[in-house]
């Protein structure tokens, strides 16, 4: 069983909209400003509050900062190692958060004409921006890190001022984002901002509706604007869908002229682009050359835009793909407290009954560095108080 999420950008899509969803779907304000606490930027805090559209009630979100910077104006490798530093923030999250920075900066660097380390990000390099990306990470790691889909956004009509004078909407950089993607060219205003045009390239699948699934939760993002035309929400639908075998493919690849460097980033990109596994093994190739084979676990869905990224990003000049089974328990999360302080635990289930379950490391590590303490004796306590609490 896999979980799933379906955007459905009714209004259009921002940042505040897409945490603002998170937290109507039942997501803690709490938790989401404790995983966002290690950012190393200015004073700020959520604020949240009930909203209406259009007669749909949903959750509005704003980013409340201390004081507002005069020059909010940040390179892409000061954002990184913002993200990098922060030690609050899963690993996951910060991959997907630089991957959604990096998306921002090759655009604008497109628009512009330039490199991207020439990119100085204006409103998308503030604080509160900062933290909206962040937090939409952080969103997907609370919900249990579903199976993104985003209907195509709405991206309105008209013109803007931003930071480089008046701009037609959809503003360059977001239409530049999602380029080659489904889109409807529609409505008044900026519907959709490049923050939300990145993190629907990123994270989700672009275009049709997602194969069959259950829905459990429903939540609308509210916006701050009221269009009269459309209701300015983002409605996100979370559920689940059994995972069928024969959608289950392995994507292979030899490599025998790869860095390691180079075999790191793939095997992290083709996690945050929907593989459910990556691994390499040492080979040996023809002419008694020092290889590796590269084996991607893919869903049908993402089969295609996996075998693309392998061929744009590794040395191969060709990919196999064959079809497997697989028999997956199903997966939740569960928070027990240790001396120390909290941790999630993942645990496998099958009907009901708890098979196997692993302390989740980041947490650990976390814990055991602030606490002073050795790693697994954190672990060992977590395990130990997931046996109690059962």
């Amino acid at each position: 069983m896999r979980k799933v999420l379906y955007l459905e950008p009714v209004g259009g899509i921002a940042g505040d909209m897409f945490l603002a969803a998170g937290v109507d779907l039942g997501l803690s304000p709490e938790a989401l400003t404790q995983a966002l606490s290690g950012l190393g930027v200015p004073g700020w805090t959520l604020a949240v509050k009930r909203a209406v559209r259009h007669a749909i009630s949903g959750t509005h979100l704003d980013v409340v900062l201390d004081e507002r910077e005069a020059h909010p104006h940040r390179a892409y490798a000061d954002i990184r190692q913002l993200i990098e530093a922060a030690p609050s923030l899963p690993a996951r999250a910060k991959e997907r958060a630089l991957a959604v920075f990096r998306a921002i900066g090759e655009a604008e660097a497109k628009v512009h004409g330039v490199s991207i380390d020439d990119i100085h990000f204006h409103e998308v390099g503030a604080v509160d921006s900062i933290v909206d990306i962040c937090g939409a990470a952080v969103v997907l790691e609370l919900l249990g890190d579903p199976e993104v889909y985003a209907a195509p956004p709405p991206l309105g009509s008209g013109t803007i001022r931003v930071a480089h004078g008046n701009m037609p909407i959809p503003v360059p950089a977001t239409l530049e984002l999602l380029r080659d993607l489904p889109v409807r060219f529609e409505g008044v205003g900026e519907l959709t901002t490049p923050t939300g045009a990145a993190l629907l390239k990123v994270l989700a699948h672009i275009g049709p509706p997602p194969p069959d699934f259950i829905t459990e939760r429903i939540g609308y993002g509210v916006g701050t604007k009221d269009f009269r035309d459309r209701p300015n929400v983002l409605r996100a639908s979370l559920g689940r869908a059994e995972a069928r075998a024969e959608g289950l493919w392995v994507l292979e690849a030899n490599l025998d002229d790869c860095t390691p460097q180079l075999l790191g980033y793939l095997l992290e990109h083709v996690l945050v682009r929907g593989a459910l596994d990556a691994w390499v093994v040492p080979a040996t190739m023809k002419k008694a050359r020092p290889g590796h084979v590269l084996s991607v676990l893919v869903e049908g869905g993402v089969k295609d835009a996996v075998t693309d990224l392998l061929l744009r990003e590794s040395t191969t000049l060709g990919v196999r793909s064959y079809a497997v089974e697989r028999r997956a328990l199903e997966r939740d999360w569960v928070e027990v407290e240790t001396p120390w302080g909290r941790v999630r635990v993942k645990r496998g289930l099958r009907q009901g009954e708890v098979l196997n379950a692993h302390p989740e490391f980041e947490d650990c590590r976390q814990v055991a560095e602030a606490a002073g303490v050795p790693l697994k004796q954190v672990m060992a306590a977590a395990l130990a108080a997931l046996g109690t609490s059962r």
